[in-house]
């Protein structure tokens, strides 16, 4: 899933920093790299999960978008919203447009289905 992800965000237009599947490599690559956004699976390999990256990402000052069958209850405090799997490749990028509109102070045109903002 992580593949198509970058696959259809480098296809929109977005450049995508790196898809990794653990945390040490998401925290590495979020203090290397500077991304304007994290999307972060729950489940990863290699111990920890995408809460730990989250954490991160927030220490960091990254926005994070939670992407994964059931968002977590830390996800309120670390991440700017939740969508939950399966979505479509439309529904990530209007999650993603929302997170924009809201880091500008405007308000969303739509939030996908699935998406909470948080």
């Amino acid at each position: 899933m992580a593949f198509d992800n970058e696959y259809v965000l480098r296809d929109a237009g977005y450049r995508v920093v790196a898809s990794v599947d653990t945390v040490d490599a998401a925290v590495e690559t979020i203090h290397a790299g500077s991304p304007d956004l994290v999307l972060a699976d729950l489940h990863l390999s290699g111990g920890g999960t995408g809460v730990d990256v989250a954490q991160a990402a927030h220490d960091a000052g990254v926005p994070v978008i939670f992407v994964t069958g059931a968002c977590p209850e830390a996800a309120r405090a670390l991440a700017i919203g939740c969508l939950a799997k399966p979505y479509s490749q439309r529904d990530l990028l209007a999650a993603i447009d929302a997170v924009d509109a809201k880091i500008a102070g405007r308000a969303p045109k739509r939030l996908p289905r699935g998406f909470t903002l948080f």
